[in-house]
């Protein structure tokens, strides 16, 4: 078992965003300075349940509206992730969880497969819906579609029942932040194999 940090870290600066992020995947400080506090919110439910120690300062123009922010803060999450995993030796791959809050229910299931792809689905009459008034349900999903890309993982997210939209996202939050602690912990055996039958989860 690796006793090597696994940390990762994300500069990103554009014309809409200023982000700097560090991810350590096993534990550490978490501190989270974003714009929207609902925003805020779903990341510190997704990192407090992975377990994650995560530092972040994020701004953008949020005149606009939130989404470079949001989406943005998923790129830089994604890639800090990507660089803490490394060639992803050692680590179990895939992961799962059901997480509910009150009436709302969702899934999701993580591969470390090296390709980015994600799929997202909700009840209908929720594609829609607004959780607060400058954030509609539509930015969860732009989150980890970013995430997915570019941390080069496969995440099937669904919310398989729900009303409140907060409960629907945050829901979804949680059960990201629990699957993905599970594909990224680090096996008991086989701690120096890749687990893949090509030998690589980077190519």
């Amino acid at each position: 078992m690796s006793s090597s940090p696994r940390i990762g870290r994300c500069q990103r600066t554009t014309r809409e965003t200023q982000i700097a992020l560090s991810l350590d995947l096993d534990g550490g400080e978490r501190s989270l300075a974003v714009p929207g506090g609902f925003f805020a919110h779903m990341l510190d439910a997704m990192t407090t349940h992975g377990r994650f120690g995560v530092v972040l300062e994020a701004t953008g123009d949020t005149h606009i509206d939130l989404h470079h922010t949001v989406e943005d803060v998923g790129i830089a999450f994604g890639e800090a992730l990507r660089e803490a995993l490394g060639d992803r030796r050692g680590v179990e791959r895939f992961g799962s969880a059901y997480v509910p809050l009150d009436e709302a229910l969702s899934r999701a299931v993580v591969d470390l497969s090296g390709r980015g792809y994600f799929v997202w689905s909700v009840p209908p009459g929720l594609e829609s819906a607004w959780v607060t008034q400058d954030f509609p349900l539509t930015l969860v999903a732009d989150f980890f579609q970013a995430l997915a890309d570019r941390a080069r993982l496969t995440l099937h997210l669904d919310v398989l029942t729900g009303r409140n939209a907060h409960h629907v996202a945050e829901s979804a939050f949680k059960a990201v932040g629990v699957a993905l602690s599970r594909a990224v912990a680090l096996r008991a055996r086989g701690a120096e194999a890749v687990p893949s039958t090509k030998g690589s989860l980077d190519a």
